[in-house]
């Protein structure tokens, strides 16, 4: 029964390490797709500044004349 227990112990720390590799990568991929939400809201955010900017220069200009 040694040769048995064994591979049952294998077999076990096997499927640890697979589980574990698994909720890393699954972790890894969320970061990343929080990285990316965070760079399209940065992206947005920016956008919007620079408009914001853009617009109040015309209406800066128009006042002038």
């Amino acid at each position: 029964m040694g040769f048995m227990d064994d591979a049952k112990e294998t077999a076990k720390a096997v499927g640890e390490k697979i589980t574990d590799a698994w909720e890393d990568t699954t972790d890894r991929i969320g970061d990343k797709i929080d990285e990316a939400k965070a760079d399209a809201e940065v992206k947005k955010a920016e956008a919007e500044r620079d408009s914001v900017h853009a617009r109040n220069e015309i209406k800066e200009d128009l006042r002038d004349n």
